[in-house]
């Protein structure tokens, strides 16, 4: 563990060591943060949301490629970052090691493993070899430095990929479909890697590749499928696994490789070679790229006497979120148009609620590239993504989300984007049904949710899809209203209310009264419901009560939710808050159902569903009881060890949600406010795009004085728990006096109500 876990509950400014102001951000970086148990981040170099992602690869998963105390069996260039579900990528692996060219296990247990920001380096214990490893945005810069010029070998695996073995879904496996290799000349090897299925189920995708040696090959063997074939220097693709083993020559005992990837052509691979890293000086490719982060870091500075572990989880945080989705502009094999590409949103589900909104204030103009991608998926594939990866839509756990990501920059006033073809394709999610293709694209159950109000039991994951479908058409009402178009507007702000239709009102649970239950075609309440099945079609299986624990079981894709409990998605009504607190049965009802919802451990922070719900109760006048609850959470949940990630990161939702609550912002996504709640930083400036400076200040914030006392913005009293997205773009300072006790500010002016409302 690089730094120690330091309670943030007790302290606000964590009571870790103070730190003289600092030039640079980027080394607060910890690229090991959530890397092992459920995190599952990527550990290697990466640029900002860059295509290539080398990392070592432990056996054949997980989606990350590193595993602890495992040896590895090569590097591969590219990952993803911080998922769950069946792996992806892990292509074109190469191992150095020093030895007879054959097919020998080259695996290997490490030694001196260092991870930064932009690097990584490793001593391979079997050969002694160091592998050191940074990165451009299509192009792998490797060294490798062996223990003697005489004796240097290189494996360059084209058919290797991640999540051979088996897993527990069997449509999220893998399947190797070809691969193809070459040695050009004495330092020039070039192939490509076919792939098919995955996490998405996704058509079959090829990574080409070209490599360039700085040291000539003076031997060389390469083999297909089992068989080694001494001498040869070609081997087709005719449906067996191919690679190559190489004998290098030189007089000394490094030797740089670069590795350009592309996924139209390995000619294309090498033109990223020559335009991204025409060079050999690994300390250049290094600098540079930690100076690209550094300037998105830069953007929100966070108080110089701000302790180690604060800048650490902060800025980690801020460098998760900017993994993915991955920019493949330029490099779409699909089609070709001058509109940017932007491939693995890996899902839209886990990021749309916290990831977008913070690269939409750390770099507005990435979330136009980000929103304008999607829609030309659409313009191209038909429907928008809800994710996407290797070129393929899939896989759809809920509701469409993308429109929560258009209407989010519309309402926060996002410029370039076509929002007129963005009503038009979130139109075709509410009115189109997918046909057979509802895992990959549209919303499932569409035809039954339109004819009913609700999606029943028949059709799998209908309560969250109900509740996801309701808020998603609130989105398209958002857009509609703003562009005029009235009609549009009436159907789909009514329709948000749907929602309702799959509450039951006379469901006690816990003291709590109404939860999202199942309900059948004929409108039926279901008193009993079957454990577990995918598809449409459930089995005769073992009936159970409601009034038992299965109610709040989560079966991922097979039940009534999706990786939730009627617990969590009954408080999910992120636009119609004050009529939920009005169902529950009021305030009162309403603060006791979200404490049962904490003390008894029904909130799940590692789970998207529940990432709003701390906040709830500013719409009951106690923004105090949010901030407590916050910082409840993230004392159990973050810190800056390995396992310091509550839950899978996806694609940075978890580390996104974190730098929100450091700040004290957390956005309502698809609204343009922010709800304030007690920082645990003292100090936090945006520098924003527009060239204007929005302050945060927390005066006399300590381990005792955690609470908002009053707030003033601009100067002026700001007797309001909540903040727009205008407001921040104005400039200015918002200033916080804290107190050792709640006070009354934010109880009076409550957050915005919907469009409805």
């Amino acid at each position: 563990m690089k730094y120690q876990f330091l309670s943030l509950l007790l302290s606000a400014t964590l009571l870790g060591s103070t730190v003289k102001s600092q030039e640079k951000h980027f080394p607060f970086v910890d690229p090991m943060i959530g890397s092992e148990g459920l995190g599952r981040v990527f550990i290697g170099p990466a640029y900002p949301f860059g295509m290539v992602k080398p990392s070592p690869d432990c056996g054949s998963g997980p989606n990350s490629g590193w595993l602890p105390d495992v040896p590895v069996t090569g590097f591969s260039q590219l990952h993803v970052s911080g998922t769950g579900g069946g792996p992806k990528y892990g292509n074109i692996l190469v191992m150095p090691f020093t030895g007879p060219l054959d097919l020998q296990d080259q695996s290997s247990l490490r030694e001196n493993e260092t991870v930064k920001l932009g690097y990584y380096s490793v001593i391979l214990k079997k050969s002694q070899v160091k592998t050191e490893i940074t990165t451009a945005d299509k192009v792998s810069f490797y060294q490798f430095s062996y223990p003697s010029a005489e004796n240097k070998s290189l494996k360059i695996d084209a058919g290797f990929f991640l999540g051979e073995q088996p897993v527990p879904d069997s449509r999220e496996a893998q399947q190797f479909v070809g691969s193809e290799i070459e040695l050009v000349s004495p330092t020039e090897i070039r192939g490509y890697s076919r792939i098919r299925g995955g996490w998405n189920n996704g058509r079959a995708y090829t990574v080409y590749f070209y490599a360039v040696l700085d040291q000539p090959v003076t031997g060389y063997a390469s083999w297909k499928g089992t068989h080694l074939y001494p001498g040869a220097s070609t081997q087709f693709d005719s449906g067996k696994k191919t690679g190559m083993l190489l004998k290098l020559g030189g007089n000394t005992a490094a030797v740089h490789m670069k590795i350009g990837i592309s996924f139209l052509s390995s000619l294309k691979a090498k033109a990223n070679i020559e335009e991204e890293i025409p060079h050999w000086d690994f300390d250049k490719v290094l600098n540079q790229l930690q100076d690209k982060w550094e300037t998105l870091f830069s953007r929100i500075e966070i108080d110089p006497t701000s302790s180690v572990t604060e800048k650490a989880l902060f800025y980690t945080g801020l460098y998760h979120t900017m993994l993915m989705p991955v920019n493949r502009t330029g490099e779409n094999p699909l089609w070709t148009d001058d509109q940017p590409y932007y491939d693995d949103f890996y899902t839209l589900w886990d990021t749309f609620r916290t990831s977008n909104p913070l690269i939409t204030l750390i770099s507005p103009k990435r979330e136009v590239e980000i929103v304008n991608a999607l829609l030309d998926i659409y313009k191209h594939d038909g429907f928008l993504p809800d994710g996407r990866s290797g070129n393929a839509n899939g896989r759809t756990q809920g509701g469409s989300h993308a429109e929560t990501v258009i209407a989010d920059a519309y309402v926060k006033g996002l410029k370039g984007i076509d929002y007129e073809m963005g009503l038009e394709a979130m139109l075709k999610d509410a009115t189109v049904a997918p046909g057979g293709n509802e895992e990959q694209e549209g919303r499932g159950g569409l035809t039954e949710y339109n004819r009913l109000g609700y999606v029943p039991f028949s059709v799998v994951r209908s309560g969250n899809r109900t509740v996801d479908y309701a808020y998603n058409d609130y989105n398209i009402a958002t857009l509609a209203k703003g562009l005029n178009h009235q009609k549009t507007y009436e159907r789909f702000i009514a329709q948000s209310g749907n929602w309702k239709n799959l509450w039951r009102d006379d469901y006690v649970h816990e003291g709590a009264r109404g939860f999202i239950m199942p309900k059948n075609e004929a409108g039926k309440w279901l008193d009993s419901i079957p454990y577990g099945k995918s598809e449409r079609q459930h089995p005769t299986y073992i009936y159970t009560p409601l009034t038992h624990e299965t109610p709040w079981y989560a079966c991922h894709w097979c039940g009534f939710f999706y990786e939730g409990t009627s617990w969590e998605y009954s408080l999910s009504i992120p636009h119609e808050i004050p009529v939920l607190i009005q169902k529950s049965g009021g305030n009162e009802a309403f603060r006791m159902r979200l404490d049962t919802f904490f003390d008894k451990h029904f909130f799940n922070v590692a789970n998207e569903p529940s990432f709003l719900v701390p906040t709830l109760y500013h719409w009951i006048g106690r923004p105090d009881l949010s901030s407590q609850r916050i910082r409840q959470i993230i004392a159990a949940s973050y810190n800056t060890g390995h396992r310091g990630l509550p839950g899978n990161d996806d694609s940075g939702a978890m580390s996104s949600w974190l730098a929100f609550h450091l700040m004290g912002l957390y956005p309502n996504a698809g609204q343009n406010y922010y709800l304030l709640n007690s920082p645990l930083l003292k100090q936090t400036i945006f520098h924003q795009e527009n060239g204007k400076d929005f302050k945060i200040v927390a005066h006399g914030l300590s381990a005792q004085h955690v609470y908002i006392k009053s707030a003033t913005l601009n100067g002026r009293n700001f007797n309001q728990a909540w903040i727009s997205h205008d407001d921040i773009l104005k400039g200015g300072e918002l200033v916080f006096e804290m107190d050792s006790q709640p006070s009354t500010w934010g109880n009076t002016i409550l957050p915005p109500l919907s469009l409805k409302q």
